[in-house]
Protein backbone atom coordinates (compact mmCIF):
# COMPACT_ATOMS: atom_id res chain seq x y z
CA UNK A 1 0.00 0.00 0.00
CA UNK A 2 1.32 3.45 -0.91
CA UNK A 3 0.90 5.87 1.95
CA UNK A 4 -0.86 9.22 1.47
CA UNK A 5 1.56 12.03 0.77
CA UNK A 6 2.05 15.69 0.04
CA UNK A 7 4.78 17.58 -1.76
CA UNK A 8 7.23 19.68 0.23
CA UNK A 9 8.57 23.03 -0.90
CA UNK A 10 11.21 21.32 -2.99
CA UNK A 11 8.66 19.10 -4.72
CA UNK A 12 9.62 15.91 -2.88
CA UNK A 13 6.91 13.44 -1.88
CA UNK A 14 6.63 12.98 1.90
CA UNK A 15 4.61 9.95 2.97
CA UNK A 16 2.48 9.54 6.09
CA UNK A 17 -0.12 7.27 7.65
CA UNK A 18 -2.86 8.30 10.03
CA UNK A 19 -5.24 6.57 12.43
CA UNK A 20 -8.38 8.58 13.14
CA UNK A 21 -9.56 8.73 16.73
CA UNK A 22 -9.89 10.85 19.81
CA UNK A 23 -7.12 13.10 20.99
CA UNK A 24 -4.64 14.05 22.03
CA UNK A 25 -3.03 12.86 18.80
CA UNK A 26 0.02 10.67 19.27
CA UNK A 27 2.76 11.59 16.77
CA UNK A 28 5.55 9.11 16.04
CA UNK A 29 8.98 10.58 15.32
CA UNK A 30 11.31 7.90 14.03
CA UNK A 31 15.04 7.50 14.26
CA UNK A 32 18.00 8.09 11.98
CA UNK A 33 17.55 5.98 8.80
CA UNK A 34 14.46 4.26 10.24
CA UNK A 35 10.97 4.43 8.78
CA UNK A 36 7.33 4.55 9.82
CA UNK A 37 6.72 0.81 9.39
CA UNK A 38 9.20 -0.33 12.04
CA UNK A 39 8.15 -2.54 14.94
CA UNK A 40 7.50 0.23 17.46
CA UNK A 41 5.57 2.46 15.05
CA UNK A 42 3.44 -0.44 13.79
CA UNK A 43 2.71 -1.53 17.36
CA UNK A 44 1.57 1.97 18.30
CA UNK A 45 -0.64 2.11 15.19
CA UNK A 46 -2.34 -1.14 16.17
CA UNK A 47 -2.77 0.09 19.74
CA UNK A 48 -4.29 3.36 18.48
CA UNK A 49 -6.75 1.51 16.24
CA UNK A 50 -7.81 -0.79 19.10
CA UNK A 51 -8.19 2.02 21.62
CA UNK A 52 -9.77 4.60 19.32
CA UNK A 53 -6.85 7.02 19.65
CA UNK A 54 -5.61 9.42 16.97
CA UNK A 55 -2.16 8.52 15.69
CA UNK A 56 0.12 10.03 13.07
CA UNK A 57 3.39 8.69 11.64
CA UNK A 58 5.44 9.74 8.64
CA UNK A 59 8.77 9.32 6.89
CA UNK A 60 11.27 12.14 6.90
CA UNK A 61 12.83 13.38 3.67
CA UNK A 62 15.13 10.64 2.34
CA UNK A 63 13.62 7.97 4.62
CA UNK A 64 11.25 5.07 3.97
CA UNK A 65 8.51 5.85 1.46
CA UNK A 66 9.33 9.55 1.21
CA UNK A 67 11.37 10.93 -1.66
CA UNK A 68 14.78 12.55 -1.52
CA UNK A 69 18.36 11.41 -1.05
CA UNK A 70 19.14 10.45 2.53
CA UNK A 71 22.61 12.02 2.19
CA UNK A 72 20.98 15.40 1.46
CA UNK A 73 19.10 15.41 4.76
CA UNK A 74 19.97 17.38 7.88
CA UNK A 75 18.57 17.76 11.38
CA UNK A 76 17.02 21.08 10.42
CA UNK A 77 15.41 19.57 7.35
CA UNK A 78 13.92 16.67 9.33
CA UNK A 79 12.72 19.09 12.02
CA UNK A 80 10.97 21.03 9.25
CA UNK A 81 9.28 17.82 8.06
CA UNK A 82 7.97 17.12 11.57
CA UNK A 83 6.61 20.64 11.93
CA UNK A 84 4.92 20.39 8.52
CA UNK A 85 3.18 17.16 9.56
CA UNK A 86 1.98 18.74 12.78
CA UNK A 87 0.84 21.99 11.21
CA UNK A 88 -0.84 20.53 8.12
CA UNK A 89 -2.15 17.14 9.18
CA UNK A 90 -3.03 17.31 12.88
CA UNK A 91 -5.23 19.39 15.13
CA UNK A 92 -5.35 20.07 18.85
CA UNK A 93 -3.03 18.80 21.57
CA UNK A 94 -0.29 16.31 20.77
CA UNK A 95 1.78 13.67 22.54
CA UNK A 96 5.12 13.15 20.83
CA UNK A 97 6.80 9.75 20.82
CA UNK A 98 10.40 10.10 19.68
CA UNK A 99 12.79 7.21 19.13
CA UNK A 100 16.56 7.81 19.01
CA UNK A 101 17.01 10.80 16.66
CA UNK A 102 13.25 11.23 16.94
CA UNK A 103 13.79 12.10 20.60
CA UNK A 104 15.95 15.04 19.52
CA UNK A 105 13.40 16.07 16.89
CA UNK A 106 10.65 15.86 19.53
CA UNK A 107 12.51 18.30 21.75
CA UNK A 108 12.96 20.71 18.83
CA UNK A 109 9.28 20.45 17.93
CA UNK A 110 8.26 21.07 21.55
CA UNK A 111 10.33 24.25 21.53
CA UNK A 112 8.77 25.41 18.27
CA UNK A 113 5.13 24.53 19.13
CA UNK A 114 4.91 24.67 22.95
CA UNK A 115 1.22 25.50 22.90
CA UNK A 116 0.37 22.18 21.22
CA UNK A 117 2.77 19.67 22.76
CA UNK A 118 1.28 18.29 25.98
CA UNK A 119 3.68 15.42 26.73
CA UNK A 120 6.62 13.47 25.33
CA UNK A 121 7.69 9.84 25.47
CA UNK A 122 11.33 9.52 24.43
CA UNK A 123 12.91 6.15 23.62
CA UNK A 124 16.72 6.09 23.76
CA UNK A 125 16.72 9.81 22.89
CA UNK A 126 19.79 10.72 20.82
CA UNK A 127 19.83 14.46 21.44
CA UNK A 128 22.74 16.25 19.74
CA UNK A 129 24.00 12.88 18.50
CA UNK A 130 25.81 14.33 15.48
CA UNK A 131 28.21 16.41 17.59
CA UNK A 132 28.04 14.62 20.95
CA UNK A 133 28.11 10.97 19.86
CA UNK A 134 28.93 10.58 16.18
CA UNK A 135 31.70 13.13 15.63
CA UNK A 136 33.76 12.10 18.70
CA UNK A 137 33.57 8.48 17.51
CA UNK A 138 35.23 9.19 14.18
CA UNK A 139 38.71 7.69 13.90
CA UNK A 140 41.51 9.34 11.86
CA UNK A 141 40.58 7.36 8.75
CA UNK A 142 36.97 8.51 8.96
CA UNK A 143 38.03 12.13 9.51
CA UNK A 144 40.35 11.97 6.54
CA UNK A 145 37.59 10.46 4.38
CA UNK A 146 35.15 13.20 5.35
CA UNK A 147 37.79 15.88 4.89
CA UNK A 148 38.60 14.69 1.37
CA UNK A 149 35.13 13.88 0.07
CA UNK A 150 32.71 15.56 2.46
CA UNK A 151 31.17 12.16 3.24
CA UNK A 152 32.07 9.35 5.61
CA UNK A 153 30.56 5.93 4.94
CA UNK A 154 29.85 4.91 8.51
CA UNK A 155 29.66 1.18 9.30
CA UNK A 156 26.37 0.06 10.84
CA UNK A 157 25.33 -2.86 12.99
CA UNK A 158 21.90 -2.69 11.32
CA UNK A 159 22.86 -3.06 7.65
CA UNK A 160 25.04 -1.53 4.96
CA UNK A 161 27.32 1.44 5.73
CA UNK A 162 25.53 4.75 5.35
CA UNK A 163 26.68 8.26 4.40
CA UNK A 164 27.46 10.81 7.08
CA UNK A 165 28.06 14.18 5.48
CA UNK A 166 30.08 17.09 6.76
CA UNK A 167 26.94 19.19 6.33
CA UNK A 168 24.94 16.88 8.63
CA UNK A 169 27.56 17.25 11.38
CA UNK A 170 28.04 20.98 11.02
CA UNK A 171 24.36 21.87 10.60
CA UNK A 172 23.42 19.71 13.58
CA UNK A 173 25.35 22.00 15.92
CA UNK A 174 22.81 24.75 15.25
CA UNK A 175 20.07 22.60 16.78
CA UNK A 176 21.78 21.59 20.02
CA UNK A 177 19.45 21.12 23.00
CA UNK A 178 21.99 19.94 25.58
CA UNK A 179 23.97 23.16 25.92
CA UNK A 180 21.12 25.15 27.46
CA UNK A 181 18.01 24.81 29.60
CA UNK A 182 15.37 22.98 27.55
CA UNK A 183 12.11 24.66 28.45
CA UNK A 184 9.10 22.34 28.47
CA UNK A 185 6.27 22.27 31.01
CA UNK A 186 4.59 18.93 30.31
CA UNK A 187 5.34 15.41 31.48
CA UNK A 188 8.26 13.56 29.88
CA UNK A 189 8.89 9.83 30.07
CA UNK A 190 12.25 8.45 28.96
CA UNK A 191 12.81 4.75 28.25
CA UNK A 192 16.48 3.85 27.99
CA UNK A 193 18.38 0.58 27.68
CA UNK A 194 21.45 0.16 29.88
CA UNK A 195 23.02 -2.04 27.16
CA UNK A 196 22.46 0.51 24.40
CA UNK A 197 25.65 0.66 22.27
CA UNK A 198 24.51 3.73 20.32
CA UNK A 199 23.11 6.06 22.98
CA UNK A 200 24.80 5.56 26.37
CA UNK A 201 22.32 5.80 29.20
CA UNK A 202 24.27 8.65 30.77
CA UNK A 203 23.77 10.64 27.56
CA UNK A 204 20.01 10.13 27.78
CA UNK A 205 20.11 11.07 31.47
CA UNK A 206 21.84 14.31 30.52
CA UNK A 207 18.79 15.20 28.44
CA UNK A 208 16.52 14.46 31.41
CA UNK A 209 18.59 16.81 33.54
CA UNK A 210 18.39 19.55 30.90
CA UNK A 211 14.58 19.59 30.77
CA UNK A 212 12.93 22.34 32.80
CA UNK A 213 9.82 20.35 33.73
CA UNK A 214 9.91 18.60 37.12
CA UNK A 215 7.64 15.86 35.75
CA UNK A 216 10.33 13.63 34.24
CA UNK A 217 10.49 9.88 34.79
CA UNK A 218 13.65 8.13 33.56
CA UNK A 219 13.28 4.36 33.21
CA UNK A 220 16.53 2.43 32.85
CA UNK A 221 15.99 -1.03 31.39
CA UNK A 222 18.95 -3.05 32.61
CA UNK A 223 19.08 -5.55 29.75
CA UNK A 224 17.68 -3.20 27.11
CA UNK A 225 19.44 -2.42 23.82
CA UNK A 226 19.05 0.59 21.54
CA UNK A 227 16.00 -0.52 19.61
CA UNK A 228 13.89 -1.58 22.60
CA UNK A 229 11.69 -3.61 20.26
CA UNK A 230 11.31 -6.83 22.25
CA UNK A 231 7.74 -7.76 23.26
CA UNK A 232 8.31 -6.58 26.83
CA UNK A 233 9.77 -3.30 25.54
CA UNK A 234 6.76 -2.75 23.27
CA UNK A 235 4.37 -3.38 26.15
CA UNK A 236 6.26 -0.89 28.31
CA UNK A 237 6.18 1.72 25.55
CA UNK A 238 2.45 1.32 24.99
CA UNK A 239 1.71 1.54 28.72
CA UNK A 240 3.80 4.70 28.89
CA UNK A 241 2.07 6.35 25.93
CA UNK A 242 -1.34 5.22 27.18
CA UNK A 243 -0.73 6.87 30.55
CA UNK A 244 0.28 10.12 28.87
CA UNK A 245 -2.82 10.36 26.68
CA UNK A 246 -5.31 9.11 29.28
Amino acid sequence: MIAPDWRDRGGHRLAYRKVEGKGPTVVWLGGFRSDMVGTKAESLARWAARSGRAFMRFDYFGHGESEGRFADGTIGRWREDALAVIDRLTEGPLVLVGSSMGGWIACLVAQARPERIKAMALIAPAADFTSALMEPGMDPVARREMGQTGVWMRPSDYGEPYPITRRLIEEGRAWSVLDQRLVFDGPVRILQGAEDPDVPWRHALRLAETLSTPDVVFTLIKDGDHRLSRPQDIRRMIRTVGDLVA
